[in-house]
């Protein structure tokens, strides 16, 4: 047995891989040893490789030595795989002459998530043990496989019934025995299927935007179908160096180790994730909701004011999980055991049997604090009450009950069960513990969780606002929606602002507005053209026009001459003299605004890290991942160009511009 033993998931370290050699090499030097077995300790087999190595210059032996080592050694060597093989744990396990793996393991090269593609063969062995096409679309896609469906595919030679380490003794026994080593190398490629592999390479450069990494996988796999093994495994590996060292690696890497400190509590301990849930809202935020707890096993009631609004918010939850059967996110078994958890009513004395109770109720703060003093009466004292809310100040809401320690934020992201992020907002009387629970419930849901204080639109609105009020000044100043739009999405946002409000709809930011205008600052520069389109009802693409004009099934939205014609008379009735606005001053305009409130959200503490932002912006807003961030993308641009843009910002927004502390926020995200 050669034993990985690198806690906690056995990453391939440079002392793991030298570990490795030496094992090999005594394997390979002593007579009484007839074969071998390489398995993970712990609860996994090898994650992948050591990520913090990428940043740095390799150390030898790398990847490729060690499998070399594998391959020349002359008794065969079996991988025993339970837990995760994914990335260089999965191409160790593809240099061993054979792979049996436990039922619920998991396998895959998820390597283009991190801007890279395989570099220790994966592109070149994987297509010698499954259809090409197969193989293509797990490296271009870095999806996980379980190990079930792995074996039909030939990834892996056998499932163990029992003990995996026994298994893959068996059958290491038994190749010493008969065939002896059985290396991928010597074996040729499968036959393609030239239509099947032209539908993957269309899919993914259609799905994959284009990234480098994604063309690259694809050169990749047609080198190790047209080239020698040899050569197209030398050509995989210069290729995987070149772009271990690029921008987009380095952005996809920072936000990796993101999510991996993101929603951390020094100071709180994690009570058992509750097993009841109560979601007070059946509208589609709160169907939403539901769904992603129905889907991570919880049991959901669902509770409205009537029986008529729990109705359309069961409906709602069919139509997701309806959805997902047809796309092949889950079995329609599964669809059937997540109906069996959902209840619904109109009776709030359901509430007191709940562990979390989840209010997603209109985005109003009375609504919201009458449902909180309900709570006080009926939830149990052990419960965690939760707001979903997007701006409203949660120690407003605490005060309203007689827990205010179980009171949290959990601002989930529209549409709930698809979007990941999840914003965690601490109160100021919010227990550490209950704080480390709602991240750990979060976690379950499969969400990223971002812990933030109390602040007008927490994190994310709150900057998003600035966002926003930037794009609307570039509105007066002389641009079209459409204009600032196109900026933005070239930049690889995935839909431009205006957009983006439209789809979101106009009425949440109107409400904001509207219940912060006694106390706007009457010396702050303010654009009343959304209010204008709200007033006439024109809400998004809910109401089919917003800020762009949507017809039945089309789409996306089109430029619509009434907001040009709003925007020219807003502009003469206010004597603003339009000029020639190009992409680069609304691109840098825009990320500036981003920037500065960024910088001043991490000073006031309303966000505990940088990284926590980029995060924030990434899955919550669509700014592009493969740039890492609004921090971490301004930290490797030239200091000159980032200072000149905030003027830019400065002026347009005038004496009230507050300027923060851009340098030290950009530090702190370590570009």
């Amino acid at each position: 047995m050669i034993v990985i033993d690198n806690p906690p998931v056995n990453a391939g370290s440079h002392a793991v891989r030298a570990g490795l050699i030496a094992a090999i090499n005594t394997i390979s030097a002593d007579p009484q040893i007839m074969s071998s077995v390489l398995v993970g300790a712990g609860s996994t087999f090898v994650s992948g490789s050591d990520i913090k190595e990428f940043s740095l210059p390799l150390m030898d032996p790398q990847m490729p030595a060690v499998i070399a080592a594998l391959e020349a050694c002359p008794k065969p060597i079996v991988a025993a795989i339970h837990g995760a093989a994914l990335g260089g744990g999965y191409e160790l396990a593809l240099g061993c002459d054979a792979r049996v793996a436990t039922p619920d393991a998991i396998l895959g090269l998820p390597e283009v998530t991190l801007g890279m593609i395989p570099g220790a063969g994966g592109t070149v062995r994987l297509p010698r043990i499954t259809d090409p096409a197969v193989a293509l679309d797990l490296i271009v896609s870095g999806r996980r496989i379980a190990a079930k469906r792995a074996v039909e595919l030939g990834l892996v030679d056998r499932l163990a019934s029992g003990e995996v380490r026994d298994a893959a003794a068996a059958l290491a026994a038994e190749l010493a025995a008969t065939t002896g080593k059985r290396r991928l190398r010597d074996l040729p490629v499968k036959r393609v299927d030239a239509g099947a592999y032209g539908k993957v390479v269309e899919a993914a450069t259609r799905g994959g935007k284009a990234r480098p990494q994604v063309l690259e996988a694809i050169a990749a796999v047609g080198r190790a179908l047209a080239l020698p093994f040899d050569e197209a495994l030398a050509a995989e590996r210069s290729v995987f160096q070149a772009l271990r060292q690029g921008d987009e690696a380095a952005a996809l890497r920072h936000l990796f180790f993101a999510e991996r400190v993101a929603g951390k509590v020094e100071a709180g301990n994690a009570s058992a994730i509750p097993e009841k849930v109560t979601v007070i809202g059946a509208g589609l935020m709160g169907s939403g909701i539901a769904s992603s707890f129905l889907g991570a096993g919880f049991e959901v009631h669902m509770l409205d004011t009537s029986e008529e609004a729990v109705e359309r918010g069961r409906q709602s939850i069919a139509a997701i999980e309806d959805q997902a059967v047809a796309s092949g996110r889950i079995t329609a078994p599964e669809r059937q055991r997540r109906r069996d958890r959902l209840s619904t009513s109109s009776d709030w004395s359901n509430v007191g049997h709940a562990d979390l109770v989840v209010e997603a109720a209109f985005e109003d703060l009375d609504v919201k604090k009458e449902i909180f003093r309900r709570l006080s009466a009926e939830a149990a004292p052990h419960s965690i009450l939760a707001t979903n809310t997007s701006y409203l100040d949660v120690d407003i809401l605490a005060v309203e009950t007689n827990q205010p320690q179980n009171v949290v934020g959990l601002h989930f992201f529209s549409p709930a069960h698809i979007m990941r992020l999840v914003e965690i907002v601490r109160g100021a009387r919010t227990s550490p513990d209950v704080l480390a629970t709602a991240a750990r419930i979060a976690r379950k849901l499969g969400k990223i969780p971002v812990i933030s204080g109390v602040a007008e639109g927490f994190i994310a609105n709150r900057i998003f606002m600035a966002y926003r009020q930037q794009c609307e000044y570039l509105l007066e100043d002389g641009a079209l929606p459409e204009d600032v739009d196109a900026a933005l999405s070239a930049f690889g946002f995935a839909m431009g602002p205006f957009a983006t409000w439209d789809m979101a709809g106009l009425d949440i930011a109107w409400r904001t507005r509207r219940r912060l205008a006694a106390t706007r600052d009457p010396q702050e520069r303010y654009v009343p053209l959304l209010d204008q389109l709200c007033e006439a009802g024109r809400l998004g693409r809910k109401s089919g026009a917003g800020w762009y004009r949507y017809e039945a099934g089309a789409p996306r939205g089109q430029p619509d001459p009434v907001v040009s014609d709003l925007i020219e008379k807003h502009r003469k009735n206010n004597q603003i003299a339009a000029r020639a606005i190009d992409a680069d001053e609304i691109l840098a305009r825009a990320l500036a605004a981003i920037i500065n409130e960024a910088a001043l959200v991490l000073d006031e503490g309303v966000a505990e890290r940088a990284s926590d932002i980029d995060l924030v912006l990434v899955h919550g807003y669509g700014f592009p991942k493969h740039r890492g961030g609004p921090l971490f993308w301004a930290g490797r641009q030239p200091g000159a160009e980032i200072a000149a843009a905030l003027e830019m910002v400065a002026r347009a927004c005038g004496p009230r511009f507050r300027r923060g502390p851009v340098e030290r926020a950009i530090t702190l995200a370590g570009a």
